[in-house]
């Protein structure tokens, strides 16, 4: 008659090998692995001339004369005219900003908030 082991033992050396090769895997290739996301950076440092022929084009000088196409505004009276002259204007097409460099930065935002106030989605601001 054959006997069963009352106490048996549990061999678990091949469990610890096949976990030590997983982990020394794991431990060479995740430093790596990159994770990579893709975005889309603005061209901030890239000259590029201005010659878009539908874009309209707002210019402040130090004086805070604002002006647009032919007609010159003060700071105050812009934001209405503006809208006004561009009520009938498709709204997605570029809207450049030609600040002076001796005025407040809370003038050009201000101009900024106009515009994009009056629904244009491209505004663009202007160096030289």
């Amino acid at each position: 008659m054959y006997h069963w082991d009352e106490d048996p033992d549990l061999n678990i050396t091949p469990l610890i090998d096949v976990m030590l090769v997983l982990m020394a895997i794991f431990m060479i290739t995740i430093p790596v692995m990159h994770y990579e996301e893709k975005i889309n950076l603005p061209d901030g440092s890239q000259k590029a001339a201005v010659s878009d022929a539908k874009a309209l084009t707002v210019r402040i000088d130090k004086d805070l004369n604002v002006y647009f196409k032919d007609d010159t505004f003060t700071l105050d009276s812009f934001p209405d005219a503006f809208r006004l002259q561009t009520g009938d204007l498709d709204k997605k097409q570029v809207v450049f900003i030609n600040a002076d460099k001796e005025i407040a930065y809370e003038n050009v935002i201000y101009l900024l908030k106009t515009v994009k106030q009056s629904d244009f989605t491209k505004v663009s601001l202007l160096t030289q």
